[in-house]
């Protein structure tokens, strides 16, 4: 059983990273999650097997096919930096299997493929602590320790950026998203993004398993030295954590313009949204929300995604009952709907009815949710299109503008976010790059039932606020209408993502000239950078080695303290 341990932490972590996230909101796990995996990478004790000799490759070429596999296989998984990557990817299929396992409601097969491509990134991370493990030596020096925690620090916050970034991106559920309730650590995201946060969480991880690491040898040894890499951890977690309280309880953004605003909950169910046979329950139930949302005074109403039967200008009945509530004052209407235009191409898309519904402006949706909203490589590879079946019967074509909308009395410029584009921040600074004073999300999550999707999905969109220092108001169908000012905070949201009712609340705007964040002006520049920090270390390990004649590193030698 000994023996098997590494695999019981690979399992262990990614139960951990799962169980810091909703539903379950056991943040503080985020930070000792990532410590069964780095044990088992680190202190792994399974001997390689013996080095690959001309005899034994003649051997081998005389067997059958699945002998060779066999062997290779083998040398694979007991190769230290093998090894560490199928750790890694057990880690990995255990949290994305588990964090994500809402996607089960719209595909199971995507959902289980979607998990073995997940899990590259942990396994990638896995195989590059263990490169970096082996130059730290017996862990007692404490610069050779903080290399190793930097290095993987810097190497799990590279893979998040790429895995919200290739293909499309991914993003959901960083390291640094269980954090998202405790409001004076993630204060730094104006600057780093939660690529900060991850890095954080990552560097302290290692060092709490290099610092128990290096007791055990000091303490056989009889000899304690200063642990400065352990110093240098907690005078990062508290330097993050003061700047937090700094930002929270100093001056505030003076000239903010008061915003009232109405947002409807219908709660409809996935299965008659667009079921004709049901569009006078829907017209019924969005007029009894709509009415005393409009008792209430808004400057600003607004409608969840797609929130009609039909698209608003499908037909005349969709479009009349829209109309007719946007007439009924001088108030902004902004609604989600569907749209086409003359090339009969599908759009998802925002609208914001100003005058009395005289004056229409539309966003279209940037960023499509693949195999939710279009089938990636629908016609050159068919296998993708039998997955989701006809759940995705035809692709939406995407926008091509972050051009802010604008509302009349008060005016104010809004960014406008569609389903999960409050997930992706590289969007959505380029809306308050282009002047969005505040940012609203309207969405449906209703497609994945009673699950963990909707309370992810607030997790993920709160840092979109911080980052940006721009309020966040959320509208859902279904899921969790709520508004986040711009430190973070929920002030008001619904406590049930199936309720049905009306939200309201004054919501402070911050002027035109609100200063940009480093985030809103450079984007994921900390991410990138730890990118091209670990290629850089990399390309020097490899160089090293080829100058060695590719032989191994001699240990190091044993210097007093």
């Amino acid at each position: 059983m000994l023996r098997h341990w590494p695999w019981v932490a690979a399992i262990a972590s990614g139960a951990l990273l799962t169980l810091s996230l909703p539903t379950w909101n056991y943040g503080w796990l985020c930070w000792i999650a990532l410590i069964p995996l780095i044990g088992g990478i680190l202190f792994d004790r399974t001997r390689p097997l013996s080095p690959i000799t001309p005899s034994r490759i003649a051997v081998s070429r005389k067997r059958g096919m699945f002998r060779r596999v066999r062997d290779r296989w083998g040398r694979f998984s007991h190769h230290p930096a093998g090894r560490a990557f199928l750790l890694g990817y057990v880690t990995g299929l255990v949290f994305f299997w588990s964090a994500f396992s809402w996607l089960t409601t719209v595909t199971e097969p995507g959902w289980f493929l979607l998990g073995f491509y997940m899990a590259l990134y942990p396994a990638l991370w896995g195989a590059l602590l263990a490169r970096a493990g082996r130059h730290a030596g017996d862990f007692t020096r404490s610069v050779a320790n903080l290399r190793v925690a930097a290095i993987g620090a810097a190497g799990w916050t590279a893979l998040e950026w790429l895995r919200g970034w290739l293909f499309t991106g991914f993003g959901w559920n960083n390291l640094g998203t269980a954090l998202y309730s405790d409001l004076a650590f993630i204060q730094i995201v104006e600057y780093t993004g939660v690529g900060g946060l991850s890095f954080m969480l990552t560097f302290t991880n290692l060092i709490a398993v290099i610092t128990i690491k290096r007791f055990i040898r000091e303490i056989a040894e009889v000899r304690i030295r200063p642990h400065w890499d352990f110093s240098v951890a907690m005078v990062m977690v508290a330097g993050v954590f003061l700047f937090g309280v700094r930002a929270l309880f100093g001056p505030k953004q003076e000239g903010t313009t008061p915003l009232r605003v109405a947002a409807v909950q219908p709660n409809i169910p996935q299965d008659e949204k667009f079921d004709q046979a049901h569009e006078k329950q829907i017209f019924e139930r969005l007029t009894f929300l709509t009415e005393s949302a409009l008792a209430w005074g808004p400057d600003l109403l607004i409608w969840p995604e797609a929130a009609t039967p039909q698209g608003m200008f499908a037909d005349g009945t969709n479009f009349a009952f829209v109309h007719g509530f946007a007439s009924r004052g001088d108030f902004n209407f902004l609604l989600g709907t569907l749209d086409y235009d003359a090339e009969q191409r599908d759009y998802n898309i925002a609208a914001l009815l100003t005058g009395k519904g005289e004056r229409v402006q539309i966003y279209r949706k940037n960023h499509l949710v693949p195999f939710g909203e279009y089938i990636p490589f629908r016609h050159s590879f068919p296998l993708f299109a039998w997955i989701v079946g006809d759940l995705v019967p035809s692709d939406f074509t995407p926008g091509t503008t972050t051009q802010p909308l604008e509302l009349e009395n008060p005016s104010l410029k809004v960014g406008v976010l569609i389903c999960f584009e409050d997930t992706v921040g590289r969007l959505t600074r380029r809306f308050v790059e282009a002047g969005a004073q505040c940012l609203i999300n309207v969405t449906n999550d209703g497609w994945f039932l009673e699950s963990a999707a909707s309370r992810q999905h607030l997790a993920n969109a709160v840092f979109r606020a911080v980052e940006n220092r721009r309020p966040l108001l959320r509208c859902a169908n279904t899921g969790v209408s709520a508004f986040i000012d711009s430190y973070g905070r929920i002030t008001r949201q619904f406590d049930d993502p199936f309720a049905e009712g009306v939200l309201a609340d004054v919501v402070q705007v911050p002027p035109p000239a609100a200063r940009r964040t480093f985030y809103t002006r450079h984007g994921e520049f900390f991410s990138i950078a730890s990118l091209f920090a670990t290629v850089a270390w990399l390309g020097c390990v490899t160089l090293g080695r080829k100058r060695q004649g590719g032989q191994k590193p001699s240990p190091p030698s044993r210097v007093p303290h």
